[in-house]
């Protein structure tokens, strides 16, 4: 997989992707969506991708589709004055350190040391029902670790303490920053700063959930009007779409 870069995506190919993502787990419909993308690479490494990394690709699948501009609506946690977020793709990239590889890394504390890989979906997928936060956190560490060790013996990950889980919680941060894409922000109203979580793999399904319902509409009012089918419609190119829109509308 070329780093970073999707290929040109055809209105039907997506609608077609937009249509198996609809009873999907949101983190299977991500993966989903990147396999219909770039089918030369199998659901078991898109699965084994660091989060990061796979959301690189969205973010590369985001352009692709839409171009590089993004927008959004927040609040301001202090005074609660409405804001409008706009900023480009270049601006959410953090490319990790250690570009070459996903592990495992090792880190070591007084007797402990443990190696791990860096949160993939896979890992996230095999906690994504559990309903505790903090159970969460842990299970998804512990999914994480190769191996683990007291004085040179295997144990198990979770006799390991809490000081080491959560330094190896910072050295999976610092290798992986784009995945918890902080966004800085400033209320024009109150001058109060903070920063919010940017979700791509959300952000790029609502937009493409959009897309197609508006696309479902633009064929049925063609459809119906012209007696074309589907895929005259899709074969068209947006601009001549609502061409004939207009003509009828």
């Amino acid at each position: 997989m070329e780093a970073f870069i999707a290929p040109a995506l055809t209105a039907k190919h997506v609608l077609d992707l937009w249509e198996r993502g609809l009873t999907k787990h949101p983190l299977q419909r991500s993966l989903d969506l990147l396999a219909g993308v770039y089918p030369e690479i199998s659901l078991d490494e898109l699965r084994k991708l660091p989060i990061g990394w796979r959301d690189l690709h969205l973010l590369a699948v985001r352009e692709a589709l839409f171009g590089q501009r993004l927008s959004s609506l927040t609040s301001c946690p202090q005074c609660g004055e409405r804001l409008e977020m706009a900023f480009d793709i270049a601006q959410l990239r953090a490319i990790p350190p250690d570009s070459a590889s996903s592990g495992p890394y090792s880190i070591a504390r007084d007797d402990y040391e443990v190696e791990f890989h860096l949160p993939n979906s896979g890992d996230m997928l095999r906690v994504a029902e559990l309903s505790e936060a903090g159970e969460s956190r842990r299970t998804l560490f512990e999914s994480c670790v190769e191996q683990a060790r007291r004085a040179g013996v295997p144990i198990s990950a979770s006799e390991l303490p809490n000081e080491l889980v959560l330094a190896a919680a910072a050295r999976m941060a610092e290798l992986d920053p784009q995945a918890d894409m902080q966004i800085e922000l400033t209320c024009p109203a109150c001058s109060s700063r903070w920063s919010t979580t940017f979700d791509i793999a959300s952000y790029l399904w609502i937009e493409i959930n959009a897309w197609a319902l508006r696309l479902l509409h633009e064929i049925h009012c063609l459809a119906s009007a012209y007696g074309w089918r589907e895929a005259d419609i899709l074969s068209l190119s947006p601009m001549r779409r609502q061409f004939y829109l207009e003509l009828i509308g």
